[in-house]
């Protein structure tokens, strides 16, 4: 798919999820030239492992309004009513074009779409391909930009990012006053070494942070990149305290954890406690079908209370065709010792999804000309406090399509230009010589994370944990300085940056609201307001 890289393009995209993919089959289709530069295999990233599905009004019985109430209701307070609507309504035009490039969402015996029914949602409106919708629509993404000319290279780490105020501190001139990308940085892992690739405009499409947690669904991709990069380059950060913990993943005393989509409480499966009876309805009308904070927290609840690891999903008893249904949760039991037809599952909540993160606009612009974001790795205003299921691929599509529009009416306007990027210097010290102190480092980030950042807060245990990450902060940009750069290195740097924003952002939350819970302000404050947190001064 790929061809031999330019040292210039119209468009550099971060990542290949459906965000990334999705944008760069427009521009590419309005004829720019478009890279997409992902750091594993492209088909790595937290869109290939969503199960559940992507949410849009498509049946009769539904409207927008309902999905509009619920996602708002999910939110707490927090969303964007505006953006909302904007995003929502667009959500059917979305799913045509997804349909038309090849993906062939689960259908009734009548032809009708077979609709999943998530937690928050009021009505069935959760398309799917069986429990692989992500991966469904990212193969058909990727067999549809392969068409388009779009170069796309596996196995490159975005460092960082040229802006015109970093290379004139560099000593290179760049006309104009404003600040505005020009391009960045970039790790070759199969060569091992730095690259540099201009651009006008680049798209941070890199996902979510789940690795800052010990215990995640996310792939080892999701190390925070994007915000990271954003961070670098002066922008702030919005509602990173919000962290989702998704409620039922399969338990595993090796850590071997695995997604069991909400979908399959959908159909009737219902979490029970160590003697076999259900507790959600006592945390919710919606019982196992309340918003996940709810049911995280009751979860949590549940295994404190019971002294037990984990909790159980009960699925014998469902009026479905598991294996039928979800075939890649059904494998993935058996695999770790579990018919779901025959034993209820034994689940534990993980940290899932970041619903804050780059403050963009609605053509998924941020403070940064020539600089976008789209995807987990910004914040919209649609999910607000709590992300309702199955909203975030379609607002990856929706995003991506209103983002490409504006990325190719920039390119059209500007000036055409060449500017001599400044080069990259590395360190002298072998990233080798400290792979074992950054592995430490790793590890006692994802448990102080984990210990004190979780479902459950409070200021002291968010105290702890930001006395220990700034340490942490501290002892890896000093290493990072010195050292020639590898990918543990930068990931490691990357990761304790976004933790240490989460951090600060979850202090500066005197209430609780959505995902954030906290002991010292268990009520919600008299107004709700977005959590803006500027980079930290070195």
């Amino acid at each position: 798919m790929s061809r031999k890289r330019s040292n210039q393009y119209d468009l550099v995209i971060i990542g290949s999820g459906i965000a990334g993919l999705s944008f760069a089959l427009k521009v590419a289709q309005a004829g720019f030239r478009v890279a997409i530069f992902t750091k594993k295999d492209k088909a790595e990233s937290n869109t290939n492992y969503a199960q559940g599905g992507i949410a849009a009004v498509t049946s009769a019985g539904d409207d927008l309004d309902k999905h509009v109430n619920d996602t708002l209701e999910a939110g707490d307070g927090l969303c964007d009513p505006k953006v909302v609507e904007e995003i929502l309504r667009d959500g059917p035009d979305r799913i045509k074009d997804l349909v038309d490039l090849g993906v062939a969402f689960s259908s009734l015996e009548d032809g009708r779409p077979s609709l999943g029914k998530e937690g928050g949602h009021s009505e069935r409106r959760v398309l799917h391909v069986k429990d692989v919708t992500g991966k469904a629509i990212e193969d058909a993404l990727l067999a549809n930009i392969a068409e388009q000319g779009v170069d796309l290279f596996e196995h490159f780490f975005a460092i960082d990012l040229i802006t015109a105020t970093k290379a004139s501190k560099l000593g290179v001139k760049v006309p104009g006053p404003q600040d505005r990308v020009l391009g960045l940085y970039l790790y070759d892992a199969n060569k091992e070494k730095v690259v540099t690739v201009g651009a006008p405009v680049v798209l941070l499409a890199t996902g979510g942070a789940g690795q800052t947690y010990l215990y995640t669904t996310n792939p080892s991709i999701a190390t925070g990149d994007g915000v990271a990069m954003a961070s670098r380059v002066g922008l702030s950060a919005m509602n990173l305290e919000f962290i989702q913990f998704h409620p039922t993943t399969f338990h595993s005393l090796d850590n071997d954890r695995f997604l069991i989509t909400e979908a399959v409480r959908g159909e009737g499966a219902k979490l029970i406690d160590v003697k076999g009876y259900p507790f959600l309805k006592k945390h919710h009308p919606l019982a196992d079908l309340a918003p996940r904070d709810v049911v995280a927290r009751a979860i949590d609840r549940e295994m404190k209370r019971s002294g037990s690891p984990f909790v159980r999903l009960a699925t014998p008893d469902m009026k479905v065709d598991f294996p039928g249904r979800f075939p890649n949760v059904y494998e993935n039991c058996l695999k770790r010792g579990v018919n779901p037809v025959e034993t209820p599952i034994p689940v534990v909540p993980a940290a899932h999804y970041s619903c804050g993160g780059i403050p963009t606009k609605l053509d998924c612009s941020t403070g940064l000309a020539g600089l976008y974001a789209c995807g987990e790795v910004a914040c919209t205003g649609l999910h607000g406090a709590n992300r309702l299921a199955s909203n975030s691929l379609l607002e990856a599509v929706v995003m991506a399509h209103r983002g490409a529009e504006a990325v190719c009416s920039f390119l059209d306007a500007r000036k055409k230009e060449k500017i001599q990027l400044p080069v990259w210097v590395d360190g002298d010290v072998p990233a080798s010589d400290e792979r074992v102190v950054l592995s430490h480092n790793l590890d006692e980030l994802k448990r102080t994370m984990w210990d004190y950042v979780g479902i459950v807060r409070s200021t002291k245990r968010l105290q702890r944990a930001q006395s220990r990450i700034r340490n942490l902060v501290r002892e890896i940009n000093e290493y990072y300085w010195n050292a020639k750069v590898d990918l543990s290195l930068l990931e490691v740097r990357n990761l304790v940056c976004v933790a240490e924003l989460i951090v600060r952002s979850a202090l500066r939350r005197k209430e609780s609201r959505g995902l954030h819970y906290t002991l010292d302000y268990p009520d919600l404050a008299e107004t709700a307001e977005d959590t803006l947190v500027r980079p930290a001064r070195r």
